[in-house]
């Protein structure tokens, strides 16, 4: 198990030390809006726990990383969305600005086009 990171703004959040809007919670996961929106609806999907990128999360707990992506789903259900998008970046150069594990849930409009 991870332990939070005092620095981490997605532990902050997930321990309730910030306040977020959230949408949906498993016991493994939490979803809630993103500030910056990119799309109708941006919801964020995060681990509970601790873990630099998606790619750490997968290698260190698949249960939750399975748990992650099932979340999304759930989440897309609840916001009505026909169709989303399930993003993670990884990595700065992979556009990577907060350094723990999260999934972007985007939907909302047609997103055959590229999203900024």
């Amino acid at each position: 198990m991870s332990a939070p990171v005092n620095d981490c703004l997605f532990c902050k959040i997930v321990a309730g030390e910030i306040p977020g809007q959230i949408v949906h919670t498993t016991e493994r996961s939490i979803a809630f809006r993103d500030i910056n929106p990119q799309a109708p609806t941006h919801v964020l999907v995060v681990p509970r726990e601790h873990h630099e990128n998606v790619g750490e999360l997968g290698a260190a707990d698949p249960a939750g990383l399975a748990d992650l992506v099932a979340a999304a789903g759930e989440v897309a259900r609840l916001e009505g969305l026909a169709g989303y998008r399930l993003i993670f970046n990884t990595g700065r150069a992979g556009g990577q600005t907060v350094f723990h594990a999260h999934g972007h849930v985007l939907g909302g409009k047609n997103l055959d086009e590229h999203l900024a």
